[in-house]
Parts: structure tokens; sequence; C-alpha cells
């Protein structure tokens, strides 16, 4: 991951850089004037944009102008804005504007490292067609989904969204919240697998000052800052019966007790919620509340996979995503096609985006050939016999977990069980 940090503040900044320097590359600049050529050099995953740049100021102007530009720009970066405690208002209007979330000054560095985790797993384009480009294909499956988002999206009904990773259950949310009454209200997307369990109240229901250690500030909880607007709960399926408890009561309820506050404050949001959790385990009361689960499922919507969608999918995906990607024009070989188009895909719609995006950087040519997308070469065969071709085998382990972490290799790492280290050696091994 690449973040860049653009504010003003030295100290804010450095302490940014130190908190995620652990994520990848980060890198800093201090002037709004530095930013279109940083872009370009650097082209950086996450941008971290302070809103404000001239001392006094505090209408967000300067941020929300570089926002639009940012935003406007092919490939860009998914921006997490950076806010003044009271600047709540301003916040929805970078939502509206493209921005994929906010954090507001001074931060806890675990909140900070979570934001900007979530912001990359959320990355999308935005010109063209906007959120809805990844919902593209023309099988059935497809189809289907889309007539399904257009009967639900108008009314008030609580969405579960329910697909693999890298499905694209985050689009389908954005496409639900635009077609419904609520689409000129801010859509705020929280990923709860990527929240630490401390943090799950305040972000949600906010904090009041002093209310805990690091509460120097007050600080309105997602449910507020989405008012009028939808509330996506992404990976529902993480989050502790404990906070499960509560999150039902907001719900019933419609109002919150911000932490360290005995006043409920009245919400007004549509909750759409997401995982990549099997139906079945969402089933189990040891693992999620069954009155949650009614609470939530009034609707369920069901995201395929794209190993199920069909090869014209798969080649209506390849053009638009190199068409995207390349900087000048280029073709599939025959056989490229046709061995993306038999590709079990299981990174889903994301995995092939990368892969897209891979092959325009490191293709010799215009002629675009299977090398090039740097995928196995056992990914469209058939699961192997237990015990027969380890290696294989350990090669589709590791890229499905490069693609489920979207390319960061501390969470592949963690999500295959080993070290940095030994994820390293074998991506070496196996030419990744």
């Amino acid at each position: 991951m690449t973040i860049l940090i653009l504010d003003d503040d030295p100290d804010v900044a450095l302490a940014a850089r130190l908190a995620l320097r652990r994520l990848g590359a980060v890198a800093v600049r201090h002037a709004p004037a530095e930013l279109a050529a940083s872009l370009d050099e650097i082209a950086p995953d996450v941008l971290l944009l302070d809103m404000n740049f001239t001392p006094g100021a505090s209408d967000g102007a300067a941020g929300l102008a570089l926002l639009r530009e940012v935003v406007s720009r092919r490939n860009p970066p998914a921006v997490v804005v950076m806010t003044a405690y009271a600047e709540v208002e301003l916040a929805v209007q970078a939502l509206k504007a493209g921005a994929v979330d906010f954090i507001t000054k001074p931060w806890p560095n675990e909140r900070l490292v979570a934001c900007v985790q979530a912001a990359l797993a959320r990355r999308v384009p935005l010109q063209g067609s906007a959120a809805t480009d990844e919902l593209l294909g023309e099988s059935a499956a497809m189809q289907g989904l889309r007539a399904q988002i257009a009967q639900v999206g108008a009314s008030e009904a609580s969405v579960l969204i329910l697909g693999e990773n890298g499905v694209g259950k985050e689009l389908v949310a954005r496409a639900l919240h635009r077609a419904s009454p609520r689409a000129a209200g801010p859509l705020l997307a929280v990923d709860m697998g990527a929240l630490p369990e401390t943090l799950v109240e305040s972000e949600l229901f906010g904090h009041r000052r002093g209310s805990f250690t690091d509460a120097r500030e007050s600080r309105p909880g997602r449910f507020v800052a989405a008012a009028g607007g939808t509330l996506f709960l992404d990976e529902i399926g993480n989050l502790p019966l404990a906070q499960q408890a509560k999150l039902l009561a907001a719900l019933e309820r419609r109002e919150v007790t911000p932490l360290g506050s005995d006043r409920p404050v009245p919400v007004d949001v549509r909750v759409l919620a997401a995982t990549n959790a099997p139906e079945a385990a969402l089933l189990d009361a040891r693992r999620f509340r069954p009155d949650l689960l009614y609470r939530l499922n009034t609707v369920v919507l069901r995201v395929p996979p794209l190993r199920e969608r069909g090869a014209g999918d798969v080649a209506l995906l390849l053009r638009h995503y190199l068409s995207q990607f390349a900087r000048r024009p280029v073709e599939l070989s025959a056989d490229a096609l046709a061995r993306l188009c038999a590709y079990r895909w299981p990174g889903n719609v994301r995995e092939l985006r990368q892969a897209c995006e891979r092959a325009t950087l490191l293709a010799r040519g215009p002629l675009l050939v299977w090398a090039d997308f740097g995928l196995a070469d056992a990914g469209a065969a058939p699961a192997a016999e237990p015990g027969l071709d380890l290696a294989r085998r350990e090669r589709e382990a590791v890229q499905a977990a490069l693609a489920q972490a979207d390319g960061n290799i501390s969470q592949a790492a963690k999500l295959l069980g080993v070290s940095r280290a030994a994820l390293y050696r074998r991506l070496d091994k196996h030419g990744l």
C-alpha cells in the first residue's frame, strides 16, 4: 500500500506518518500546489487529505476543491479527509463529493490505521458511471441483481448483502443508496472487520470528551454523521455479540447514546449491512443474534461470485478494466482471453481488476498475453485431489490471500497464518 498525506501542519503530518508506516510506503506533502504532481509521481492507493490550509480557515473550501480534483482523475486514490472534531457537516460534504471516509483530529492511532485499511478495501473508480461500474455484466445473475436493486432501492427497508470477498458488495450498497430517496444525503461505510473491538461503540455511537483515555474531544458517531442518508455496515458478521446487542437497541429505538453521556440522540438513517460469512453461520446463535439478523435482513441480496457469471461477463469486465488502466490501446491474445475466461477467479472482480492493472503496467507490448496477468496456470483447472500438486495449491492459496488482502503483505500473511518473511519466501518461490 502507498499512502500520501497532505497537511500543512508538520506535527499532524508526522504523527499520521508514524502511525501508518507499518501499512506501507508513506509520503508527506504540506502544500496544496504539490498535490497534482505527487499524485502522478507516487500514484498512492490512499490519500489522507486535510480540509483547511489557511490559518484561521474552517470552512473546508480548499480541501473540498482539492477533493473534487482528485476524484475526477483517472484511477483516483481512496480519499480520507481529516477534519476538526466540530466539523461534522464538512465531513458530510466531503463524503458527498467522493471521499470514502473521514477522521477527526485528534485521533487514536488504532482508529487511523483501521480507517486507512478500510479505505483501501473500498477503493473503487469514481469516473464514468461512478460506483456502479463494477456491477457490469449481462449474465442472468447480474441482470437479476440490478433489477432487485432498482426495486428495493426506493424503499426504506434494511438490506443484508451476501457474497464472497471481492464480488462488489459495497458497490451494491452504493447502488441501493443512489436509487433511494436518501440519495442526496451521505453514504457512510464502516468496515466492522477493520475496527478494533474497543472502538466499535465510539465509532458507531460517538463519545463525549473525557469518556475514556484519549477522548480529548467529543466526537459524533457514524449514526449521527450519516443523518438523512445511508449507513453501510460492512462485514457485519465480525461484530462481537456484546456490540450486536447495542446495535440492535439503536436500530429498534432509532436513537444512540454516546459513550460518556446519559442522553440518547435520535438518528435518521437507513441501514445496509454486508458479510462474506456463509448464510448458515449467521443462523448460529452462538455467533450472531437472531433478533439482530431479523432486523437487518428485511431483504437479502446475494451477489454472485465471478466464476458463476460466465465467460461473457468475464470478457466484458476485462475490456472495461483494460481500457480503464491502459495508457495506450491494447489487445488480448486469443490464448489469453480463453484462459482468462476459464480461470476461476477466487478473488472475484477485485482480483480481475488487479490483474488488469498489473497487465497494463508490466506488458512489453500492445498485445497482452496470459503471463502478463500474473495468474496461476492452474486457476482454470478443477480442484486437485487431496494430497496432489501441493505446490500448485500453495501458489493458489497465496494468490487468493493477496487478492483478499488487496495486496497488503501483512494482512495476507495473517490470512495464511504465516510470518511476513515466510510469505515473502513463498512469493519468490512462485514468482509472484
